[in-house]
């Protein structure tokens, strides 16, 4: 059956990168529309009217169907083409899926992009002005203590949920990834999360991920290099 797709998107959001991550992962194709989210467009806000990305458009036998918000749009793709599985085979590695894609969606994001994001990317986009050295402090030290839970995990599990990569780990690479970008993750001091991290990084649905870039915001020189 064909499916026309359409992903309205930002390229350096963590939670437009997993779903991104989902459809390469599923070979399943899409079109994209990059959205400046903080513009208000009244064109995205009839779609979301949160004005939040991403979404994703789908037309099926001429009906039109909009999903908003993350989870929503992830759980959607599992349930319309649930090969590869991308929640777990069992019913234990499936409730550990959805607990880290939590843990990344909320406590990461509260911790760690709430700071660094937030003062090395948003205030760029939005003229705030110059990113608060304190801030930028409070985030690295979050994010060193969520590498570190990273790290443990990944010393006696194949994979974040356990023997199997899932969402979990592609909303752990998503929000980290972004993290790379701006060149702020310690990867030398947490060699298991390194690991993981290059496994992933070599997969072919992360390669539109490392190619992305946006006017005025360089990504750090390893972002891309597969070897780093």
């Amino acid at each position: 059956m064909s499916v026309d797709r359409t992903l309205h998107h930002f390229p350096l959001d963590p939670a437009s990168r997993q779903v991104r991550l989902a459809l390469g992962e599923k070979r399943l194709v899409f079109a994209e529309v990059q959205v400046r989210y903080w513009e208000g467009a009244p064109d995205f806000l009839s779609l979301n009217p949160s004005g939040i990305t991403p979404v994703l458009v789908e037309i099926r036998h001429e009906r039109r169907t909009v999903i908003c918000e993350t989870r929503a749009i992830l759980e959607h793709i599992e349930e319309q083409d649930p090969e590869p599985a991308l929640l777990g085979r069992d019913a234990a590695e499936r409730a550990e899926a959805r607990r880290l894609l939590q843990w990344f969606d909320r406590k990461f994001d509260n911790e760690v992009n709430g700071f660094l994001l937030h003062e090395k990317m948003e205030k760029r986009l939005l003229r705030l002005g110059a990113p608060d050295l304190a801030a930028l402090r409070r985030g690295r030290e979050g994010l060193r203590h969520h590498l570190a839970y990273v790290d443990g995990l990944l010393q006696t599990r194949d994979w974040l949920a356990g023997r199997r990569m899932s969402l979990a780990d592609f909303a752990a690479a998503a929000h980290l990834s972004v993290i790379d970008y701006f060149g702020d993750v310690p990867w030398q001091d947490f060699p298991a999360a390194k690991t993981w991290y290059m496994k992933l990084k070599s997969r072919p649905c992360f390669r539109p991920i490392l190619a992305d870039r946006w006017p005025g915001l360089a990504p750090a020189a390893h972002y891309d290099d597969l070897d780093f």
